[in-house]
């Protein structure tokens, strides 16, 4: 009975009670206690950062060869190094430095459909730290336990697309005392570092700011998604990709008339999802994706299937309260589980989801702005320090093994 209730709000009304039955309350919603709080903060006066200066060929000719890394998702190791030239917490004096970053853009290999290729990536990151190490003291005093390394990639650090490679392979062991700034997030996963800090992928800022709606343009939609179900080139069946999830959201709602999703792409995309209520992110060939940053920029309520993710600066944006978690094996009841959610529900998270602070974390915006995903970052860095004395080693003491990991790693870059 609910379901039906819900297609005729939805069909009758364009469900625009989501903005006429809150008239009376406030558009937006701080989040409350500390989370709102981290979201809120200002890095400035807490940290100080030390940018190496590398040869270009380790990341400006890499860009001039293919600006089309400067728009594709994993373009934050990217904008994060521009960031940091003209930022505040940037010292030029190496001694006083709490963190040391070395900008290296190492998912700038396309495919000529726009696809990063991260097979360089390890010997590139290993030229670059054997550089740094033979150039300056720094990292030889902690063996990297002080420095950051943005690695955007679909596995983080264990540079490959698919997961049992990627299993396989490991984080890089050079990095294995480095902080890693990532989008890859996943509880127990050999990926995923303890003390790394998951971020965003990268969404064109300007591009999302050009393709606002009128606020007050009614949710018409109830759930959306634009996107593959299957991968017909590497995974045909739908059994692997997306762990089966993407498959199961077709077979299974693909005639529902409260279900708005496609493989198609169409140019109104941007503006389809600040039609929608609820936006689907479910995982790919990762757990993440662009969608999530979307449906928070646009309001659309993200719906994520992804069991066991670990979401963007988790400390500071309140992702239960914000979203719908669905586990994967719970696909076939979608329907069921977003039309009980009672509408009282759904209005407090979109006021959450119009909080400006919400949607400037998401982003990484050029110039930066308070409190955006260049300062969440930050945040994140600072609430580590002060180093534990333990990650300085004693005189003679080596941790890391330099000649571990496959045999292609160690070939010169």
């Amino acid at each position: 009975m609910r379901i039906y209730f819900w297609g005729l709000l939805v069909i009758a009304f364009g469900f625009s009670w989501s903005i006429t039955a809150v008239e009376h309350n406030p558009r937006t919603e701080r989040i409350s206690g500390s989370a709102g709080d981290v979201l809120e903060d200002d890095p400035v006066g807490k940290l100080k950062v030390y940018v190496y200066e590398l040869p270009s060929k380790y990341n400006k000719k890499i860009l001039q060869k293919d600006p089309r890394c400067l728009s594709h998702m994993f373009a934050a190791e990217i904008y994060m190094h521009r960031f940091l030239l003209s930022s505040p917490v940037r010292t030029l004096n190496p001694q006083e430095a709490d963190w040391f970053y070395t900008p290296i853009y190492a998912t700038c290999d396309l495919t000529p459909t726009g696809l990063p290729l991260p097979f360089k990536s390890p010997r590139m990151l290993r030229s670059a730290i054997q550089l740094i190490s033979s150039s300056w003291p720094y990292w030889n005093r902690t063996e990297g336990a002080d420095h950051f390394f943005v690695v955007p990639h679909d596995f983080g650090a264990c540079f490959h697309y698919q997961e049992e490679k990627a299993i396989e392979r490991g984080i890089l062991p050079l990095l294995r005392r480095a902080t890693l700034v990532q989008t890859f997030g996943q509880q127990n996963h050999v990926c995923l570092k303890e003390g790394s800090i998951t971020i965003p992928p990268y969404a064109p800022p300007q591009k999302i700011q050009a393709r606002h709606i009128p606020p007050e343009t009614p949710r018409s939609i109830f759930v959306y998604f634009r996107g593959l179900f299957y991968d017909v080139n590497n995974d045909p069946e739908g059994g692997y990709y997306a762990r089966g999830a993407r498959a199961a959201v077709w077979e299974n709602f693909k005639n529902n008339p409260l279900f708005d999703i496609s493989t198609d792409h169409p140019t109104t995309y941007y503006e389809d999802m600040q039609r929608a209520i609820f936006c689907l992110c479910p995982l790919g060939w990762a757990p993440w994706s662009p969608r999530l940053v979307e449906a928070v920029v646009f309001g659309c309520i993200p719906v994520i299937i992804a069991d066991d993710i670990v979401l963007p600066f988790a400390d500071a944006i309140p992702w239960e309260e914000i979203g719908v978690f669905v586990a994967e094996e719970d696909v076939p009841k979608l329907d069921t589980i977003l039309t009980s959610i009672p509408p009282e529900v759904i209005l407090r998270k979109q006021r959450l989801l119009a909080n400006p602070y919400m949607k400037r974390a998401m982003l990484f915006p050029q110039p930066a702005l308070p409190g955006d995903a260049f300062h969440q970052i930050l945040n994140g860095l600072a609430r580590k320090l002060p180093h534990s004395k333990s990650v300085y080693l004693k005189p003679g003491e080596k941790i890391l093994n330099w000649t571990a990991g496959p045999v292609g790693d160690l070939k010169p870059w």
